[in-house]
């Protein structure tokens, strides 16, 4: 028998949370129902990270600096983390089956004006309006997925649609690689086209009566707030590095668009071929000593990337870090879609609010330091795990147990 774990309060493997009999009762949907909710999953990583292939394309293109093209990354997820603190909750509110529709629709064409912008501030606009359509999807579908399956499986469920992430996130630079080497435009027309056919799959979700619709307030109390901080200090360092990867791939190891592509697809594959595993761990662990191994693991092997030395070094120490953050991305989705059971979608929006606030500020503070020293901004990103560790060990000193 195992020993007990932390005390950390463990909604994925306690069987008195509210909303759970329902999915025990009924067991998992069929692959028909869960395939489209995982086939979304992709599109919010390939709309986010298409873009960091083509940094030296857009600096010719619009006469820039790397900082000033980073605006139109940063852009894209500084919106989309603000809105994700009410995203969910308003879907859920308004219904998911609606919400998501209307979602792709306004992504397809917020990627079209991206297509064409003539101008850097352009760009950067119509990138902003991606991340404002994509703070809808992903606390939506996982909230759809939540009520599909029972607890037991909901882990390896998440870490399955985990996987479908990491394939949006290698064909992301995939495509933004083979863009940039021939017309980074075209990356954004295949977004659009991606939107378009997602339309027609949206998760099943009504609107709420107006007695039952759930509570902003509820998102502000400690036992997500803890959480948040941590995914956010993760975010802007350990898990958040594709971009200092991408930038150092091109301009301190002198790849083409799409050799820095291809080192970016390692880390990807990792992640893709790991996300099923690791949502099996958390099944097993349980999300309190997921979250101790997950954080601890990815900050070092953050701190181990200072030790590339070529382009397949580099590919295979990304594949590493990449593969673990995949597993602390399963354990926080999974917590946060569990959190509050009577509005899953806010829930788990509001954690992913401070995860992607994180990806934007990051890279504002880590892509300058890039340019003097690609091992300082890797250190720097360790740091930040290191300090999200500690707020994961504070919330397992201070909560209540379960038992």
């Amino acid at each position: 028998m195992r020993p007990p774990g932390p005390k950390w309060p463990d909604p994925l493997n306690d069987s008195t949370t509210p909303g759970r009999r329902d999915r025990d009762a009924g067991g998992t949907a069929s692959l028909r129902q869960r395939l489209p909710l995982f086939v979304g999953g992709f599109l919010g990583p390939f709309g986010t990270i298409v873009l960091l292939p083509m940094y030296p394309e857009l600096r010719e293109e619009f006469n820039a600096t790397n900082a000033e093209v980073n605006l139109a990354f940063s852009f894209y997820l500084i919106p989309f983390a603000l809105v994700l603190i009410v995203s969910g909750t308003l879907g859920e509110r308004w219904g998911r089956r609606r919400t998501i529709q209307i979602t792709y629709v306004l992504f397809a064409l917020a990627s079209i004006a991206a297509a064409a912008a003539p101008n850097l501030p352009l760009l950067v606009a119509a990138r902003a309006l991606q991340g404002i359509a994509n703070a809808f999807i992903t606390p939506l579908l996982i909230a759809g997925l939540a009520e599909l399956v029972p607890p037991e499986r909901f882990g390896r469920e998440v870490g399955i649609y985990s996987s479908f992430q990491a394939l949006g996130g290698g064909l992301g630079p995939v495509v933004g690689g083979l863009a940039a080497d021939t017309n980074w435009r075209l990356a954004f027309v295949g977004t659009a086209a991606v939107c378009v056919v997602l339309a027609f799959f949206p998760p099943s979700g009504e609107p709420r009566p107006s007695g039952e619709l759930p509570s902003f307030r509820r998102l502000f109390e400690r036992r997500l707030l803890v959480p948040g901080v941590a995914f956010f200090l993760l975010a802007a360092g350990p898990i958040g590095i594709g971009v200092v990867v991408a930038i150092g791939a091109r301009d301190v190891f002198e790849l083409s668009g799409t050799g820095a592509g291809a080192v970016l697809l390692f880390g990807t594959l990792s992640a893709l071929v790991l996300g099923p595993f690791w949502g099996r761990v958390v099944d097993r662990l349980g999300t309190a000593r997921s979250a101790v191994l997950s954080v601890a693991a990815v900050s070092c092997a953050c701190l181990a990337m200072t030790l590339a030395q070529g382009a397949f070094s580099l590919g295979a120490l990304w594949a590493l870090a990449a593969g673990l953050s995949a597993l602390t991305v399963v354990v926080f989705q999974a917590l946060g879609a569990d959190m509050l059971p009577e509005n899953r979608g806010g829930g788990l929006s509001f954690l992913l609010a401070f995860r992607f606030l994180g990806h934007a500020i990051g890279p504002l503070v880590l892509v300058p330091l890039v340019d003097r020293s690609l091992d300082v901004a890797l250190l720097l990103a360790a740091a930040l795990g290191l300090l999200a560790l500690g707020l994961v060990g504070l919330q397992l000193r201070t909560a209540p147990s379960t038992a």
